[in-house]
């Protein structure tokens, strides 16, 4: 079976092909980071009017590249949610009229349950069930993993994200955006030890996150140490970059751990932007050999926004039997536990079956 897939969830137009016995035959992702850099921030409007220009050369592209025509397509799957409702809307339209045209199925993605089985493109992937951190734009969430669509929700950030939280803080040291991997790099030439930050929410039970009180204790920092034009000088700002990042890769941690030892699962896969962090990719996989447990995460450029990934979960979605009507709908939000489970997890389909799990 071969799959095209489309991501257009936020600012990448992500392109690929995945096929059943070739694996990914090619992909190709144009990320919008430069048209969104001057305003500090992703702006809605902009971005769903990038995808209109970008998505059907990336299309043709991708094509050209692997040799491949309508006709070796067996089916086009596409994010349809969460993410910005517009630029959602680019890659639903685009996939669901393709589909109709080349007369192939379509299926609906869930752009985070792409993200989750972006591990799966590697050469060793893992195995079900496992335990999966999604660090990936809003969303930071510990899931139990059993199967495909077979998702439990064991914890969530009860405000700012992860990913959203990286950002803030790179803006209150006046880092350019993509503020992330900026601040990140940054924390490289900086003194972890120097400032002392809080782990939120550790000191209590449960699996929960929360970094709004981390971001504000870093605000309250810099400003504590800003000189006349408002920032500290350029060591201090390293140090508190490093020191908010050591804050931030503790907790996670710390939650990982908890969640590995309840679920008792000996896997734990790592995915979204934030799994491309250096440091936390390091300290889980020393804390979680502790546990007996394995650390799996995609490579990096499949860490952020891609349609390979899209592919993928696609192709699992279709091959299991699932369908996806001809209305375009599309769901900004969209919690992953409302999915359907497949019996793609036994290694065999489960018939014809539209998006919900009904009989087509």
């Amino acid at each position: 079976m071969r799959v095209l897939g489309i991501e257009t969830s936020c600012d990448e137009t992500g392109v690929a092909i995945y096929d059943s016995e070739g694996g990914l035959l090619g992909h190709a992702v144009f990320s919008q980071v430069d048209l969104h850099a001057e305003y500090g921030g992703v702006v809605p409007e902009l971005a769903s009017r990038d995808h209109v220009r970008k998505l059907l050369p990336l299309v043709r592209q991708v094509m050209a590249q692997t040799e491949t025509t309508p006709a070796d397509l067996d089916g086009i799957a596409y994010t349809a949610g969460p993410g910005l409702v517009g630029a959602l809307m680019v890659g639903a339209c685009a996939g669901r009229a393709l589909a109709y045209a080349w007369k192939l199925p379509a299926i609906a993605v869930h752009h985070m349950e792409g993200h989750l089985l972006a591990p799966m493109l590697e050469e060793k992937p893992p195995a079900f069930p496992f335990v999966a951190l999604l660090v990936s734009g809003g969303h930071t969430q510990l899931v139990d993993v059993r199967g495909l669509g077979d998702y439990a929700l064991l914890g969530e950030s009860l405000d700012d994200a992860a990913g959203e939280a990286f950002d803030k803080a790179a803006k209150m040291l006046d880092l350019d955006y993509p503020g992330g991997p900026r601040l990140a790099a940054l924390a490289e030439k900086g003194d972890p030890q120097r400032f002392t930050f809080p782990r939120p929410m550790t000191d209590r039970p449960g699996l929960d996150f929360s970094f709004s009180g981390l971001k504000t204790y870093t605000l309250t920092t810099v400003r504590e140490h800003a000189l006349e034009d408002g920032l500290p000088d350029e060591q201090t700002c390293a140090d508190i970059a490093a020191a908010f990042q050591e804050a931030v890769v503790d907790t996670l941690v710390i939650k990982c751990r908890r969640a590995i030892q309840a679920s008792g699962h000996r896997t734990l896969v790592i995915a979204g932007g934030v799994s491309a962090n250096k440091l936390l990719r390091e300290r889980l996989e020393a804390r979680l050999a502790e546990e007996g447990a394995s650390v799996y995460y995609p490579r990096h450029e499949f860490c952020t926004d891609n349609g390979a990934m899209i592919a993928y979960a696609g192709y699992l979605r279709l091959q299991a039997g699932e369908r996806t009507g001809l209305a375009v709908d599309v769901r900004p939000r969209w919690p992953m536990t409302e999915l359907s489970g497949s019996d793609i997890r036994n290694g065999s389909g489960n018939g014809d079956k539209d998006h919900n799990g009904s009989l087509a």
